[in-house]
């Protein structure tokens, strides 16, 4: 077989979820498949983070903008390669696709109701190109990947696919995310605390940054201990405008807000970390929250979407909407040492069930049902 994979942004040095999902699960590819031929479609970047193999071919593309790399300068990169299949990685694909077209859909969530304003012009204009492009791709593929039951039976239902032109496939955890001895020095570039909570934030309304903060603010409040909240990820000009909004700016000694953590360190983090905060609204997957478990951190995260089958039954679950909830559970943490200490267990068990090298075994799979059905 002959797969090309577009992996736009993988050598972009600042890289997110999709980003990280592309790339861990080729390197796993690598290891798994050493007979069929693999084309690796990106752009231009400094982070060069994948090595070419016999097999596996890096072809960088360049273009100035996504949509223009993604609708125009793919294609015709197909059609010199000419692939049995091409595999997009990242919710959207060309419209015009001249092989077998196998996608991977992360979530809905562009073609849901936005559950806040908060979002950057950059995340606008994603949103915006998703509900055009994907609508009119769903129809060409062969075959629709999806990372939990959850989403896939919600992207069924919504966009009224039959049972079998979706599958849903759990993403995985990097192995370099496990119990370590840190030491302080190691984080002294992002903060100067011995203890602290930490806190994946950004400006997406999803991510339920200004309910976290309000329930960090009721945690000051009853904490004898009172550790300082980790950010990452937010700049401080939107910190403070939560802040204002909350009407909690008295909180802000108590923050620390160092931007992007690449995820060389986030490792390192994690293990320091007393609790690990994954409190979103709405979730496809949430691969924090098992890089946290895979540290040894306790989690509190949420009850909602796909983030109690994965992060399992007997998880801190809470309504991510009740500021009051999180802050409760944050002190119990804190003052019961049995609590924290079956979490940590319970964490180091539950992530066991997940791995890139099953994500990959599952999609090579998939390539072989869509070129043997062509």
């Amino acid at each position: 077989m002959k797969i090309a994979i577009e992996a736009q942004r993988i050598f972009r040095p600042n890289k997110h979820g999709m980003d990280f999902v592309a790339l861990e699960v080729i390197r796993e590819l690598q290891k798994l498949d050493t007979e069929n031929e693999y084309y690796i479609l990106t752009a231009p970047g400094e982070d060069h983070c994948l090595t070419p193999t016999s097999n596996f071919h890096i072809v960088e593309i360049k273009c100035p903008s996504y949509p223009l790399w993604e609708q125009f300068a793919l294609p015709r990169a197909i059609r010199r390669i000419k692939p049995d299949l091409l595999h997009c990685t990242s919710n959207t694909a060309p419209v015009f696709c001249s092989v077998p077209l196998v996608l991977t859909l992360h979530d809905i969530i562009f073609l849901e109701k936005k559950a806040g304003k908060n979002s950057s012009f950059y995340q606008n204009m994603g949103r915006y190109y998703r509900r055009l492009v994907v609508p009119r791709i769903i129809k060409h593929c062969r075959k629709i990947i999806t990372v939990s039951n959850f989403e896939c039976n919600r992207i069924r239902s919504f966009l009224n696919l039959k049972e079998n032109r979706i599958t849903a496939i759990h993403n995985g955890y990097s192995q370099r995310f496990q119990p370590l001895e840190i030491s302080r020095t190691q984080i002294q570039k992002y903060l100067p605390d011995e203890e602290y909570l930490f806190f994946l934030g950004n400006t997406d309304p999803k991510k339920n940054t200004p309910r976290t903060l309000k329930a960090y603010s009721l945690y000051l409040k009853k904490s004898a201990k009172r550790l300082p909240l980790l950010i990452a990820d937010l700049k401080e000009d939107t910190i403070d405008r939560i802040l204002h909004q909350e009407q909690i700016e008295e909180i802000k000694p108590m923050l620390r807000y160092p931007g992007y953590i690449p995820h060389t360190d986030l490792p390192a983090i994690y293990n320091r970390a007393s609790v690990f905060l994954y409190t979103s609204l709405r979730e496809s997957f949430g691969i924090p929250l098992l890089e946290a478990m895979a540290c040894g951190t306790p989690v509190i995260t949420s009850n909602t979407s796909a983030i109690p089958e994965i992060a399992g039954k007997d998880a801190l679950l809470i309504n991510p909407e009740k500021a009051e909830t999180i802050a409760k559970i944050l002190i119990e943490l804190e003052q019961n040492p049995l609590l924290r200490r079956k979490q940590i267990d319970y964490g180091l068990e539950r992530v066991k069930h997940f791995s890139w090298q099953q994500t990959a075994h599952q999609l090579l799979n998939v390539y072989q049902d869509v070129i043997q059905k062509h």
